[in-house]
């Protein structure tokens, strides 16, 4: 089935692309490492919470749960800051190093922890990478990549952290606690390995004025060989228009200034990145990936809650590979408006069904194996289609090529931040209002999504990253 996606003349396994592709997986790599810290919680926060399955000498109430959960998007909004700040002043490639550093502390204060004290601090070092990774890691794909299969190649970030969440959730449920550290710590060192064969991306070299390094750096992502005056004369001419599209924009000026975010083009693709990111951020998906465990528990479902969410985590996997297959073929906006309704009118029907099991006394047996995971999983799937992958992506495409760092990193501490407020405050309002009028809270925010999406977000399919024309 992998082979099929790519039998196309545009297939990522082409051999022109056969380095981005490469280098995509090796970048990504970090990003399994943080769905693995993301995955993790989900269980461990209801064992953290029980006195008796509490792997330390402690446990959380529910509104140090709630702490737990939301001081990762406090981590996120300062990694996207700081990692914001770093990516033009020391380049791609050192940022995409320094991603490792707080995850390996992540490990370090999860293993030692005598309070609950160290696990903020762990969740928030979390954060951190996962701050930095939404603001590096689409940038770089994107700066690497070509236009024909760079929606592929940055749904991978989505793939990726997927598939680490559900390791997450495997070694969380299954594997005893302090063995978790010893298993995942190897692999931010093989990480930091494989990133030292990288080059900087062609895009910043030249930014930097070091065209020999920016020209040999080309030739590595574009697998060039020089083997006929065919290849040689489109390499001459791809290097020459990026000369000239990065010659135009130093020449435009040596620094962004205040003045260049208060256009009318940059507050339009500000406004909307922002945007596409509340909806990503309410419509509850996160959440859910975040809580799972506590919302099958939640709901009393005749098999274990961290069983049906290492199901879950399997749909995901699955869902975005679909994305990965459709965001190239059919674009990102009708991807979108598909996938933020369905997600919508599936969180309506799990709220109806959490109404039922809550509020009356309709009887639910022959229902309660299958059909609350079934529910969570088509949320997931239908998410992991379009409202997952795709505003990353779009966030990126829609800024402007000047400015997209900073703009990218102002979008993403947004996001972190309102991250951080429904992570605090989902829990509770639980607790409080009951699981179908939080699912249908979340139902709200999807519809508006889906209009917003409709009238306002434009299709980027095959936008050159290194221009700013609109299209």
């Amino acid at each position: 089935m992998l082979l099929k996606l790519c039998n196309s003349s545009e297939g990522v396994f082409r051999s022109e692309f056969r380095k981005q592709l490469l280098a995509t997986l090796s970048v990504t790599i970090i990003t399994y490492c943080n769905g693995i810290s993301l995955g993790w919680f989900a269980p461990m926060v209801t064992k953290i919470q029980s006195p008796i399955e509490t792997p330390h000498d402690f446990s959380a109430s529910v509104e140090e749960g709630s702490w737990l959960g939301a001081v990762v998007c406090a981590g996120g909004v300062t990694g996207n800051i700081v990692y914001g700040l770093l990516l033009d002043l020391i380049g791609r490639k050192l940022c995409i190093y320094l991603l490792a550093v707080p995850h390996i502390c992540f490990w370090i204060l999860v293993y030692f922890a005598p309070s609950i004290e160290y696990l903020y601090a762990a969740r928030f070092a979390s954060g951190m990478t996962g701050g930095g990774t939404w603001v590096v890691i689409p940038i770089y794909i994107g700066e690497i990549a070509d236009p024909s299969i760079r929606g592929r190649l940055t749904s991978l970030f989505t793939l990726t952290l997927n598939a680490g969440m559900l390791t997450g959730y495997i070694l969380a449920s299954y594997v005893p606690y302090h063995w978790i550290p010893i298993v995942v710590l190897p692999l931010p060192v093989l990480f930091l390995l494989i990133e030292f064969y990288l080059p900087e991306t062609p895009s910043y070299l030249l930014r930097c004025e070091q065209e020999a390094l920016a020209e040999n750096s080309l030739k590595f992502y574009m697998n060039y060989k020089a083997s006929a005056k065919l290849e040689i004369e489109q390499f001459n001419m791809k290097f020459a228009e990026l000369k000239n599209v990065m010659k135009k924009q130093n020449t435009q000026a040596n620094a962004v200034t205040i003045r260049d975010f208060f256009t009318k083009r940059a507050l339009k693709s500000i406004s909307i990145g922002i945007t596409l990111m509340f909806i990503y951020t309410f419509s509850g998906t996160f959440a859910l990936l975040s809580y799972m465990s506590s919302i099958f528990a939640a709901i009393k479902t005749d098999v274990h809650p961290d069983t049906n969410t290492v199901i879950v985590g399997v749909v995901q996997i699955v869902g975005a590979y679909m994305a990965i297959s459709l965001v190239d073929r059919y674009g990102r906006k009708i991807l979108l408006m598909t996938s933020t309704a369905a997600v919508g009118i599936c969180l309506s029907s799990f709220g109806m069904y959490a109404y039922l099991a809550e509020k009356t006394s309709v009887d639910l047996t022959a229902y309660r194996t299958w059909l609350p995971v079934m529910l969570v999983a088509l949320i997931i799937l239908t998410a992991n289609m379009g409202l997952l992958p795709v505003p990353p992506v779009v966030m990126v495409e829609v800024q402007q090529a000047k400015i997209r760092s900073k703009a990218v990193s102002f979008c993403v501490t947004i996001s972190s931040a309102l991250g951080f407020v429904m992570l605090k405050i989902f829990l509770p309002f639980l607790h409080a209002y009951g699981l179908a009028a939080t699912m249908w809270a979340c139902a709200s925010f999807a519809a508006f999504g889906l209009l917003y999406v409709t009238l306002f977000v434009p299709e980027t399919k095959g936008k050159s990253m290194n221009t700013d024309e609109e299209k």
